[in-house]
């Protein structure tokens, strides 16, 4: 007896890319018709989940672990999930190695942004959102990465984060120091680090 394609998204975490529906044995034409049934919703263009999960917390970084697995979260959306800025992301920032194709998506506004190598594979933590994988740089990497980029995101934003950190989190100054020197801002931040140490 063949699954119901309700159960086959059961078994695969209640979400799947279309890809993956068809390859399971679900035809375009069945999804449409799940779909305008309600029994599953478009999270965005060809990712799928079934409408009885919990509503997804946070809908835009799921969203980009699944459509750019290889994409990791930086800059001030990366502050935002560890809970360091203030700011409200308008987009989400993410890094990609330097020779990949810039991810684009209609919604949610995604603002991609190459890394040199050792800059991109290292600080990358896994997160699972919503049962989702999503890469999200550590805090302290991504500080050194605000520091560096402090023209584009404004030093009062990367001075705030670096303030809450140090409020919020476990301080460490050796791990901050060491992905600042891997984005070679290490002159610049450590005066800031020290200021704020006291």
């Amino acid at each position: 007896m063949k699954k119901r394609p309700e159960e086959i998204f059961r078994k695969h975490g209640g979400q799947l890319r279309m890809s993956e529906a068809i390859k399971h044995g679900i035809t375009r034409y069945m999804l449409y018709s799940l779909r305008d049934k309600g029994i599953i919703e478009q999270v965005s263009r060809g990712i799928y989940r079934l409408v009885e999960l919990p509503p997804i917390n946070n809908p835009d970084l799921v969203t980009v672990g699944l459509r750019f697995p290889n994409a990791v979260v930086c800059f001030i959306s990366a502050l935002a999930y560890h809970g360091i800025t203030t700011q409200v992301p308008h987009c989400v920032s993410v890094a990609v190695p330097r020779d990949s194709r810039m991810p684009s998506l209609d919604y949610p506004p995604i603002r991609a942004h190459r890394f040199s190598n050792k800059a991109y594979i290292t600080g990358i933590e896994e997160h699972m959102i919503d049962g989702v994988s999503v890469k999200v740089y550590n805090p302290e990497k991504t500080l050194a990465d605000c520091f560096k980029f402090r023209n584009k995101i404004g030093m009062d934003v990367v001075l705030e984060a670096l303030k809450l950190y140090k409020t919020q989190k476990k301080f460490n100054p050796g791990k901050l120091l060491k992905y600042a020197r891997i984005c070679r801002v290490e002159k610049v931040m450590r005066p800031y680090m020290e200021a704020t140490a006291g």
